[in-house]
């Protein structure tokens, strides 16, 4: 599947996020991430991300598709990160 995570952690955990959904995902911009991810690899994600997060001022939204291909994605100006998986 593809997905797309957005977050919106406290200051002492956002760096902590970030370098764990490096792991999993592209980095697009500042808390966004996107990626093909399999439901065992969005589960452990989920996973670990649980073990710090503070459900009482943290925040994840995660949308899923099937697939990029039905995803129009539109970049108005400066991009951030790269989507381009060199081999």
């Amino acid at each position: 599947m593809y997905v797309i995570l957005v977050y919106d952690f406290g200051e002492k955990r956002v760096a902590k996020m970030l370098k764990l959904c490096r792991r999993y995902l592209n980095w697009v911009q500042n808390s966004v991430f996107e990626g093909e991810i399999s439901d065992v690899r969005l589960k452990e994600l989920l996973m670990y991300i649980k073990m710090f997060m503070k459900v009482n001022e943290d925040s994840i939204i995660i949308f899923k598709t099937a697939s990029q291909v039905f995803m129009e994605r539109q970049i108005i100006g400066r991009q951030l990160g790269s989507t381009d998986n060199f081999l």
